[in-house]
């Protein structure tokens, strides 16, 4: 509409119904909402093209009131194979880091004679020991890291690493 707010989604239209494109990336203010708007499509098994669709709890955002922006992208990144990946986890942590808006380490992380260089996204309970992370890192929850050196990475939840130097790595 004339606010640059998303009012319609259609999936893979055989006709043209518009210049803008859903390309896979999304940025939720609340992604709990989201959550449980997806698990209503599950529990009621609304599926198209034989697949369950983002766009189908993404509709019903909208249907509860739910404001969703276009936004413009500059640079298509595919994240299919690593490099790509860990490329585009380092540009999407500096946007968040310029935006502002989010706390991108958690004030549950525990730093022992450790640093971080932002910009990083650091999950809760994360233990950081003799360890040097970022920039570009991201670390989910509950992750032990000791004794390393890690940059331009992502390692999952629940992660234990020592004694390692990390660059570019997928974890």
């Amino acid at each position: 509409n004339n606010n640059n707010e998303i009012v319609e989604l259609v999936e893979k239209p055989e006709t043209f119904v518009s210049d803008q494109a859903v390309i896979g990336i999304y940025y939720f203010k609340d992604v709990a909402v989201l959550k449980n708007k997806l698990q209503e499509v599950l529990d009621e098994n609304v599926m198209n093209g034989g697949e369950y669709q983002i766009n189908d709890g993404i509709k019903r955002m909208m249907a509860d009131g739910k404001v969703f922006k276009i936004g413009t992208v500059d640079e298509w990144m595919d994240c299919g194979n690593k490099e790509i990946t860990v490329l585009t986890n380092g540009k999407m942590l500096n946007f968040l880091q310029s935006d502002g808006e989010e706390q991108l380490v958690a004030s549950s992380v525990k730093l022992e004679n450790s640093n971080i260089i932002e910009p990083c996204f650091v999950g809760e309970n994360v233990v950081l020991k003799n360890t040097t992370v970022g920039p570009h890192v991201s670390i989910g929850n509950g992750t032990v890291i000791e004794n390393s050196t890690v940059k331009n990475s992502l390692i999952q939840t629940n992660t234990s690493i020592k004694n390692a130097n990390l660059d570019n790595a997928m974890i």
